[in-house]
C-alpha cells in the first residue's frame, strides 16, 4: 500500500468572528514520516480533532499549510486527497450489509463492479471480516463494527489513514485488544497513520511518536519514552502518566542547578531543570520558586531510613502494582509510591521514610 509523508506548517483554525472568535488550533507545525504511526494526544477541546479534520479536508483552515509529499492540500477537496478516515461513531449504514457498507464509497466514485468485488473482498479479508460480508452492522459486536469502519477506509487504497478516537465507544478490555490490532495492521501495511485520542495509555502503547496538545497549541512532540521521561511542561508531566509534584525554593535563586530546598527543609539537586513559560509559572503558589516532579515508580519507601520522614496513609493493590500514599511535610498532598512488591515492615498508619533519586527528579522553576 502506498504511503505519504505529511508536513503541517503554522496551521491555524478559528471559529466565529470579531469578539466571539475562538482559536481552536493555534499555529501548529509538525512533520510525519511516511509509514509512521503518529498520535495527537490531549484533553477534550485541545485542537487535536480539528487538526485531523483539516488534514482530511473536512474543515478549512484559517491559515497555514498542509503538505502531502510536498504538495499543498489546502485547496484539494476531501474526495481527491486519497486519505482514509475512521470516525469514533463508526458511521455505518444499518440497512446495508457489511459488503455494501465497505463498497459504498467505491460505488459513488463509479468504480467497476469487478474492481469493487476485488477491493472489498481484500479489505474484508485483511480485517478478518470475510465471513460477515452478508450480515448487517446490528448483528456485529462493537469491535467488529470498528473493524468494518477501518475496512471501509482502507478499501480506497489510501496513502494515509486518519483515526479519530476510534476506540472511545468500546469497553476497557476490548479497547486494549483493538488498539493492538490497529497497531499490528498498520505495521503490516506500512501506511502513514495519524491517530487522535485523549487516552495517554493508549497513545503510549501504539505510537512511534506523540504530539501533545493543550489549548489549541502543540506543546511537545517526541517518542513515548521521551514524552514520559522528559516532559517539557508541567501540563505534559501531569497529563502523561502519574506524577508527584513537590513545592520547592531555589537554594541559589540565580542558579537552579545548585539545587532546591523542599518544604520540610531537606535538600535535593534534581538532574534536570526546566524553566517554566510565564503562564505555567503564574500557577505556582505562595513563595515557592518551582516544583520538583518525580514519578511514583521512582520514589522508594523504607521502614528504617531515607530522605524524607512520612506516614503511610493507604496501601492499594492494583493488579501487579502496589500503590502507597504517604503524608509528608515536604508536600501538601500525599506522595504516591508504586512498586511491584510489598515493602517489608510497612502497614497503613506506619511511620516510614521516602527517598527521591536526584537522577529521576525534574525541577520546573520560574
Amino acid at each position: 500500500m502506498p504511503r505519504a509523508a505529511l508536513s503541517i506548517r503554522n496551521l491555524t483554525k478559528q471559529f466565529g468572528v470579531g469578539a466571539t472568535v475562538v482559536t481552536a488550533v493555534d499555529r501548529v507545525s509538525f512533520d510525519v514520516a511516511g509509514g509512521e504511526f503518529f498520535t495527537m494526544l490531549g484533553p477534550s477541546g485541545c485542537g487535536k480533532t480539528t487538526t485531523l479534520r483539516a488534514i482530511a479536508g473536512l474543515d478549512q483552515p484559517t491559515s497555514g499549510e498542509i503538505l502531502v509529499d510536498g504538495r499543498n492540500f489546502i485547496s484539494v477537496p476531501p474526495q481527491k486527497r486519497n486519505i482514509g478516515m475512521v470516525f469514533q461513531s463508526y458511521a455505518l449504514f444499518p440497512h446495508l450489509t457489511i459488503f455494501e457498507n465497505v463498497a459504498y464509497g467505491l460505488r459513488l466514485r463509479g468504480t467497476s463492479a469487478a474492481e469493487i468485488e476485488r477491493r472489498v473482498g481484500e479489505s474484508l479479508t485483511l480485517l478478518e471480516l470475510g465471513a460477515y460480508a452478508a450480515r448487517h452492522p446490528g448483528a456485529l459486536s462493537g469491535g467488529q463494527q470498528q473493524r468494518v469502519s477501518i475496512a471501509r477506509a482502507l478499501v480506497y487504497e489510501p496513502t494515509m489513514l486518519l483515526l479519530d478516537e476510534p476506540l472511545a465507544n468500546l469497553d476497557a478490555k476490548l479497547r486494549v485488544m483493538m488498539r493492538e490490532e490497529i497497531r499490528a495492521l498498520q505495521r503490516r501495511l506500512g501506511i502513514t497513520t495519524l491517530y487522535v485520542t485523549h487516552d495517554q495509555e493508549e497513545a503510549m502503547a501504539v505510537s512511534d511518536r506523540i504530539a501533545v496538545f493543550n489549548r489549541g497549541r502543540l506543546v511537545q512532540i517526541g517518542t513515548p519514552a521521551e514524552i514520559y521521561a522528559r516532559p517539557n511542561t508541567l501540563f505534559v508531566a501531569d497529563f502523561i502518566g502519574r506524577a508527584n509534584f513537590l513545592p520547592v525554593r531555589l537554594r541559589t535563586p540565580s542558579a537552579p542547578s545548585a539545587g532546591v530546598t523542599l518544604a520540610d527543609g531537606s535538600a535535593l539537586t534534581p538532574a534536570r531543570q526546566v524553566r517554566l513559560e510565564p503562564d505555567e509559572a503564574a500557577t505556582l503558589g505562595g513563595p515557592q520558586d518551582g516544583v520538583v516532579m518525580v514519578r511514583p515508580e521512582h520514589v522508594t519507601l523504607d521502614a528504617t531510613g531515607g530522605d524524607l520522614r512520612c506516614r503511610v496513609q493507604r496501601i492499594q493493590l492494583l493488579g501487579g502494582v502496589l500503590r502507597y500514599a504517604a503524608a509528608s511535610a515536604a508536600s501538601a498532598v500525599d506522595i504516591r509510591i508504586e512498586t511491584t512488591r510489598a515493602v517489608a515492615g510497612i502497614a497503613e498508619g506506619a511511620d516510614a521514610y521516602l527517598s527521591i533519586p536526584a537522577a529521576d527528579a525534574v525541577l520546573y522553576h520560574r
